[in-house]
């Protein structure tokens, strides 16, 4: 990783001192870098200051998980303060200090290290000498039994004594992490073997035990065989153990889940079943209401019947007190016929209010609608357009390039005439020069060596200007194949720009175009869900004008209805008129008329009866019906409760099987014996 290079420069550097060349190259290397998770710095001899740096950069959460340190030759000082560094550390799992010689201070530095990190979990100490000094050697094996974390350390060839080995007899003892112990090629015997033995009867983690060169007798090794072959299936013993009480916890849970479930279900139901009583009594109250409602009907008809009787027994006076009273009657009923007809019609104008409301709203919508349509489609007309100027341009650019091709292949064709004329005009000066040669010899014979001479020069002239002519001839083929191929990359990097200039034009524009129909369609989406609300607000104005008609034809009925029963009135006060005329002029034909009322009311006195116990009969129905559901409410109270205590009792004898599952269990023993 490039910052922690620079980071470990900087620190250098801040100390005064110059960054090792080696450790750099380590960390510009793939495979030493920290953002793979490994700093291998091995066999690299690290100074006092590398080491002071990486010691301040090791803290807190670092970019790796290995670090190698193997045979660096590091000073006691330089393992202190890298150890130091590794002390807060949270990401480092794996440590290799092999090969450096670690003594007393480095023995210190790293139970340090063991008490106070809780992240490392392999440790290679291998070739080492931390067993030679017993005072630094007790202090590791104090931070080894205070670690809880470390699973793996190898301690060859450290000449760890039998001292040494009851130092760390007594760390494994305290330690219930290791799982891992690697002591060969040390000076434990006999001693040591069997206090390492001793305490594998109280360490029950380590799995792994290597004494092999440590003059351990034979009988001792097999033991710590033994005992390590108990510990690996304790092991697995309490893994499986693990394992079926997790299992066990998310059964439990399961029921526990599933019981809730059924309690909440019948707590449903029980509440359902209570709505449905309180409906149902509720319905009954209703009900009786309604006959009670019925029955008064009934005693005020029978009371209107027997102040019709005292009425005609009373003559003519209480006759005109009755007309006054269907007076009084006939107008509040008006007024209430009235009172309807203006609250329906307010009614009605409301909903034609809200109507016109909505339908206007709908059509503002459907304008704005339109208008972004309208904008859409001018949107899109630009975009054509601009597509056609494109286009223009393109073809403008392709006729420039073929008029530069012409210009191109014009040069190269006059180059070509300058070449041919130029050849012409050699020869024709060399048939010259023969000419002039052929007349000196025929006419100077006398002058041949001077002559001879002249020609000589003449011609040494001529073969240069020749070659000169022939350079000038190849420079002009090298400038014009130059200025071709120069041409033609120009002609081959236009077309290509313009191929890729277009290509871009093209996507762009298509991706305008389908931004343009997405739009589009969403806007004729906008359109149709408009004309349908529009459509469903015309259903609705349509739906509304019929029931107002309706209304109206309502209202035409109750007020024809009103007229007919005005005119039934009038009949009738007629009638009675006439009749209290009769019964004025005919007393006989009242006391018959009055037997008559009397058999009357003797009927109506037993369909009133028949009526009551009727009303009777259906309240105690209601009343055998209520107090059913309130049995069957207790029934099921009662259910709950008994189910309750059931799932307690479960859960009680579950908890006690897994409690007795748990202390018969090896790991219950385990558990009561620390």
């Amino acid at each position: 990783m490039e910052e922690f290079r620079r980071a470990y420069a900087r620190l250098c550097a801040a100390g005064g001192a110059a960054p090792q060349e080696a450790v750099l190259r380590r960390l510009r290397e793939p495979g030493g870098a920290p953002g793979r998770g490994r700093l291998d710095l091995a066999a690299q001899s690290l100074s006092l200051e590398t080491c002071g740096a990486l010691g301040r950069l090791l803290p807190g959460a670092a970019p790796f998980a290995e670090v190698a340190l193997g045979d660096c030759g590091l000073s006691e000082e330089g393992v202190k303060l890298l150890l130091h560094g590794l002390c807060s550390n949270t990401t480092v799992k794996s440590l290799d200090l092999k090969g450096n010689n670690l003594r007393t201070v480095g023995a210190e530095a790293l139970g340090k290290l063991l008490r106070q990190n809780k992240s490392i979990r392999s440790l290679i100490l291998e070739w080492n000498s931390l067993g030679m000094w017993e005072e630094g050697f007790s202090f590791f094996c104090q931070g080894l039994g205070a670690n809880n974390f470390l699973q793996r350390l190898d301690l060859r060839n450290n000449q760890i004594n039998h001292q040494g080995a009851g130092e760390l007899a007594m760390a494994l003892k305290q330690n219930a992490s290791l799982q891992e112990l690697d002591l060969r090629w040390n000076n434990i015997g006999l001693l040591g073997g069997r206090a390492l033995l001793n305490c594998l009867h109280s360490n029950k983690t380590l799995k792994r035990l290597e004494l092999a060169g440590n003059n351990v007798p034979s009988d001792i090794l097999k033991a710590v065989e033994q005992a390590m072959d108990h510990n690996q299936d304790r092991q697995t013993i309490l893994s499986e153990t693990q394992n079926r009480a997790y299992i066990l916890s998310k059964e439990v849970l399961s029921l526990k889940d599933e019981k809730t479930k059924q309690f909440l279900d019948l707590m449903d139901t029980i509440d359902k079943q209570r709505e449905e009583i309180a409906r149902s009594g509720r319905m009954s109250a209703a009900r009786v209401s309604q006959l009670q409602e019925a029955l008064d009907e009934q005693h005020s008809i029978m009371n209107s019947l027997k102040a019709k009787l005292q009425m005609t027994e009373a003559a003519l006076a209480l006759s005109e007190q009755k007309m006054h009273n269907l007076g009084e009657l006939l107008n509040a009923t008006k007024q209430e016929q009235t009172s309807m007809a203006e609250r329906h019609f307010t009614e009605l104008q409301q909903q034609k209010q809200e109507g016109a409301d909505r339908e206007g709203k709908l059509l503002r919508d459907l304008s704005a609608a339109s208008e972004k349509n309208l904008l859409l489609r001018n949107q899109v007309d630009e975009l054509e357009k601009k597509c056609k100027v494109q286009q223009d341009q393109l073809f403008q650019v392709k006729q420039d390039l073929t008029n530069t091709t012409a210009e191109l292949k014009l040069r190269a064709v006059q180059a070509e005439e300058r070449l041919e004329m130029e050849k012409r005009r050699f020869k024709q000066s060399l048939e010259d020069m023969e000419s002039l040669r052929l007349k000196e010899v025929d006419h100077m014979t006398q002058h041949i060596e001077a002559s001879e001479r002249s020609m000589q020069d003449r011609i040494q002239r001529l073969e240069a200007i020749r070659i000169a002519l022939e350079e000038e001839l190849s420079q002009v083929k090298a400038a014009a194949l130059t200025q071709r191929g120069q041409a033609e990359e120009e002609l081959i990097k236009v077309r290509n720009q313009a191929r890729l200039e277009e290509q871009q034009r093209l996507e762009h524009l298509e991706e305008k175009l389908r931004l343009m129909t997405e739009s589009r369609d969403e806007a004729q989406n906008c359109c149709l869900k408009q004309k349908q609300m529009v459509g469903e607000a015309q259903a609705k104005a349509n739906q509304l004008s019929l029931h107002a008609d309706g209304l109206r034809r309502r209202l035409e009925e109750l007020q024809q209805d009103l007229n007919s029963k005005e005119e039934e009135k009038v009949t009738e006060v007629n009638k009675v008129k006439v009749e209290l005329q009769e019964q004025i002029g005919h007393l006989q034909a009242e006391r018959t008329a009055q037997e008559g009322l009397r058999e009357k009311i003797a009927a109506l006195e037993r369909q009133l009866k028949a009526l009551s116990s009727n009303h009777r009969e259906a309240l105690l129905d209601k009343e055998g019906e209520i107090s059913m559901l309130l049995e069957k409410l207790r029934m099921k109270e009662a259910d709950m409760s008994r189910m309750r205590e059931e799932e307690a009792q479960r859960a009680s004898f579950l908890q006690n099987a897994i409690m007795a599952y748990v202390q018969g269990s090896p790991l219950g023993t385990h558990s009561s014996r620390k």
